[in-house]
């Protein structure tokens, strides 16, 4: 039998050891797959894995078994490939079977021919998803992931590094600082402007959106969903169940990685030849290069085991239906009450002393879309808050701390430029044959916050239009709908909206709550570091697991309580049927909802029925005021 570490080193000599004793029987698929999800149950094995999210792909060792936690961000054709082949060698007439699964090219020693006309062929079909990293993913979560990781990683045998190990944050740097990449090139004797280093060029452009593939054919672009964004592309391809996976799911994947630098020639080849096999003559080269990129680049990774992600908040475990699981939230809920105190002192402080903001914030922050009737999403909570200081980039520095709460976020900055010039909706390219991406396409409880306070009166063109009315859907519907040319079609979303204006916003909201700052910091970029620097990194963590846990947990209302309710709404609407609608009671409902929650309460007291009243009675109160101040402003 293989040693220990052959699992992680050589998986793949693990499949052959499994498939020579059970082939031709089917049943060795299966054996595959249940002795390496034995083997990561076993002691934390998952964290001795090395991650393509934390580890540059030159320092893992090809045909090793790796993880990676991504985004589906397309899909490809289903495509066939021998899994099971036959070789047979002219000489002795000798014959082997092979197994072809997990792997990009079929495996044929020096005096053997694969024999294709063999009846032990057999032909299997398999998914290849084109995924990248969690788009908007935090640092914290980065960081906490690549502590926990135990994995022991050298550079690759096929290529070492004239350098010391860097991150891809360290690759980045290289990108936006070209003198030092200059320096380095220069240095190792090669030429920057041919392609003399085509390996070291691939490696270290893979942090950016665009890479030089090994031809210098024009940038390959990895098409990241948000700008700036780090890490690989990868080319994930599945063997079973792929139908319970779709486009923008989140996936934790472990599979055999595959950077055979024979796929990059093969390509190459084929774009080069000019053959006069229609067949072979099908694929665009625009589409060749999408879809076969460098290995390089884009590696694969034939996955044994696949997972769906109900979170990507390191601090949590990954699924929370477990015994182990089950203890850990119970244990934390103990402590939930002084936890929900401290973030809404910490709140308070970032919204400069405004508790009732700060009330709605928390509400905003553990809100999730937990059904949908008919078209309507149920649970979707976005909050304008109103009345943000203009001049001290008030939006900017909030949004920082929030990146420092949530696992996944983005800051959209409005203005007619970004509107007008940026690309919203992911539409479909069908001379490549791949789905482009937009700044909307994210993953499900990223937060998204949109500051309106820079916005400046001017003109929007036909696409800033198309980009706001996709806001506007995205806000009302939790939906986006991608661009396939000849029509739309419409992707269910799970995106928490804040929206930061000095009016009321022009987009649509739920909620909208005007600030009433109790102090102005002379200085706001250093009052907001304080409020950072001021808690302690246990606290933190404390507050990212509240937030990230109460938005799994279930919730419910009584038909004793619904009853309550019902004959309170009357009661209310006996004195002046027009204060209260049939819209102010629903709000009324998702506040209470999430009051309940952010106390760690699964089911509607009266108790949290008065606070959620009392709460927006005190909002509406506020836009009165402001009202009367502002005319008709709001």
């Amino acid at each position: 039998m293989p040693c220990v570490g052959d699992w992680l080193n050589s998986p793949l000599s693990i499949v052959q050891g499994i498939f020579a004793q059970n082939a031709p029987n089917s049943d060795w698929e299966k054996k595959v797959t249940e002795y390496f999800k034995e083997k990561l149950k076993e002691n934390n094995a998952t964290n001795w894995v090395p991650s393509l999210n934390d580890v540059p792909v030159h320092y893992l060792k090809p045909n090793s078994l790796v993880k990676f936690r991504c985004m589906v961000q397309d899909m490809f054709d289903p495509e066939f490939y021998m899994g099971v082949y036959e070789t047979v060698d002219p000489n002795t007439n000798a014959r082997v079977l092979h197994f072809g699964k997990y792997r990009d090219v079929a495996e044929c020693g020096p005096q053997q021919e694969i024999d294709l006309n063999s009846p032990q062929t057999v032909t299997s079909e398999r998914q290849t998803f084109y995924c990248v990293p969690v788009p908007g993913e935090s640092a914290w979560v980065k960081e906490a992931y690549i502590s926990a990781s135990q994995a022991r990683v050298s550079p690759s045998t096929s290529y070492t590094p004239s350098r010391h190990k860097r991150s891809y944050e360290e690759d980045e740097d290289m990108d936006l600082h070209p003198s030092k990449q200059k320096e380095q090139h220069m240095g190792s004797g090669g030429d920057i402007h041919g392609c003399v280093e085509p390996k070291r060029l691939e490696t270290e452009a893979s942090a950016g959106h665009h890479v030089i593939s090994p031809n210098c054919s024009p940038p390959l672009d990895l098409n990241f969903p948000l700008p700036g964004e780090k890490g690989p592309a990868c080319l994930v391809k599945i063997y079973e169940s792929w139908e319970s996976f779709k486009v923008n799911d989140v996936l934790e994947v472990f599979g055999v990685l595959s950077v055979d630098p024979v796929l990059s020639i093969v390509n190459s080849e084929e774009r080069d030849s000019s053959s006069l096999d229609p067949m072979e003559c099908m694929d665009t080269v625009e589409e060749q290069r999408v879809h076969s990129p460098p290995a390089s680049l884009v590696p694969r990774i034939h996955v044994i085991l696949a997972q769906k992600l109900q979170h990507i908040n390191p601090l949590l475990p990954a699924c929370l239906n477990e015994e182990e699981s089950k203890t850990f939230v119970s244990n934390f809920m103990s402590e939930l009450s002084p936890v929900r105190a401290e973030l809404l002192g910490f709140l308070t402080h970032a919204l400069l002393g405004d508790s009732l903001a700060a009330e709605y914030l928390i509400l905003h922050l553990i809100s999730t879309v937990y059904g949908r009737r008919d078209v309507l999403p149920l649970g979707k909570f976005t909050v304008n808050l109103s009345g943000c200081p203009r001049s001290s980039a008030f939006s900017e520095h909030l949004y920082r701390l929030i990146q420092q709460l949530v696992p996944a976020s983005y800051h959209l900055r409005m203005s007619i430029e970004s509107m007008n010039h940026s690309r919203f909706i992911p539409h479909k390219d069908y001379t490549a044959n791949r789905l482009v991406s937009g700044l909307l396409q994210l993953a499900s409880n990223t937060s998204l916050v949109i500051d309106e306070t820079q916005l400046e009166q001017g003109q929007l063109d036909t696409a800033g239009v198309h980009n706001v009315t996709a806001l506007g859907n995205l806000i009302t519907w939790q939906k986006v709908d991608y661009d396939f040319n000849y029509h739309r079609m419409e992707f269910p979303c799970n995106i928490n909206v804040l929206i930061t204006s000095e009016g009321r916003s022009l987009l649509p909201s739920d909620c909208q709550v005007h600030l009433q700052p109790q102090i102005i910091p002379p200085n706001m970029e250093e009052y907001m570091s304080s409020l950072l620097t001021a808690v302690l990194p246990s606290v933190l963590n404390k507050f990212r697991i509240y937030l990230s846990l109460l938005r799994l947990l279930d919730y419910s209302i009584s038909d004793e309580v619904t009853k309550a309710v019902e004959e309170d709404f009357v009661e209310m609407r006996k004195n002046n049927p027009e204060s209260v609608t049939a819209d102010d009671l629903h709000k009324m409902l998702l506040v209470a909802r999430f009051l309940s929650l952010s106390a760690g309460q699964t089911t509607l007291s009266r108790e949290r029925w008065l606070r959620a009243k009392q709460l927006e009675a005190l909002r509406k109160a506020r836009l009165q005021q402001q009202q009367c101040v502002n005319g008709n402003e709001l």
